[in-house]
């Protein structure tokens, strides 16, 4: 079973690389090659993605998960950097088109046009504009909180791989609001983002204080362990949760918003003012790359 819980995350980020590296290679060649800029630019992206898939590695195939069985507030820290870590890696570095490109050309045709035009299909497709984006997060968030889910993911692996990757697609599909990830587009300006984020730090921190004022264990999971890493209480351990979500699982959404009012002041300047740049996944300079 412990091969099995950590064959699968290593497997998937073997075959997304692979893809990666694959779709890379396959992409358009300008005439005359790369500038500079857009081979920095396809250097920064690989960076983010390659950084993306070791925060997965490290988050479900490494002691952080053998750890999470056993200690509430390092299952929170494994949430959090799939939600707060790999997901804004993942859409900073754009890697949409190049894990793509590697499948034969009829597969493609038919996935998108299902995916495009499919009635099926519909109610993911809503999830990529912001406001279903912003509820799902927190809706998968707060669910799989809930007492009796929490406690089954400690029993049941399916349940458990389950809950992750609904974190990690939540956080991409999040985090795509808040930033350009090529050929993707965030719909909202500047404000709208800098609300989006605020209130989902918001959200997480009403989780958060939960945690912090609940008089007793909420997840009998852990409670009825006899014994913590470190001979914490299970309620020291809740409390130690509540301070990662509340600390370091907000600093991300947090340096978020500070961009957003950052540009927004920039803006005010005037005409004369330093040209802002986008918070947004590298681009390439030449088109279609």
């Amino acid at each position: 079973m412990l091969g099995l819980q950590l064959g699968v995350p290593l497997v998937s980020t073997l075959v997304a690389a692979g893809l990666y590296a694959i779709g890379t290679r396959r992409g358009p060649r300008p005439v005359g090659g790369l500038s500079a800029a857009a081979r920095r630019t396809r250097h920064e992206r690989a960076a983010m993605f390659g950084a993306a898939l070791v925060v997965v590695v490290i988050a479900l195939a490494s002691p952080v998960d053998t750890l999470a069985e056993k200690l509430f507030w390092v299952h929170m820290t494994q949430h959090l950097l799939l939600m707060m870590v790999a997901a804004p890696l993942l859409v900073l570095s754009a890697p949409w088109m190049a894990l793509w490109r590697p499948f034969p050309l009829r597969v493609r045709r038919r996935v998108a046009r299902f995916t495009t035009s499919s009635g099926w299909f519909a109610p993911f497709r809503a999830f990529t504009r912001p406001v279903p984006a912003f509820v799902g997060f927190n809706v998968v968030m707060w669910v799989w909180h809930a007492p009796y889910l929490y406690d089954l993911t400690l029993r049941s692996q399916l349940v458990h791989d389950t809950e992750h990757f609904l974190f990690l697609a939540s956080g991409v599909l999040l985090w795509a609001q808040l930033a350009d990830s090529p050929p993707l587009h965030a719909r909202l300006g500047d404000i709208g983002r800098g609300a989006l984020a605020f209130a989902t730090i918001f959200s997480s921190w009403v989780l958060a204080l939960v945690f912090v004022y609940w008089p007793s264990p909420l997840y009998s999971a852990y409670a009825s362990l006899p014994s913590r890493p470190g001979g914490i209480s299970a309620l020291t351990d809740q409390q130690l949760a509540a301070g990662m979500m509340l600390v370091p699982g907000s600093l991300p959404l947090s340096i978020a918003v500070f961009v957003f009012i950052y540009r927004l002041l920039a803006d005010d300047r005037g005409p004369g003012a330093p040209r802002r740049r986008r918070f947004s996944a590298p681009r390439l300079e030449q088109k279609g790359v």
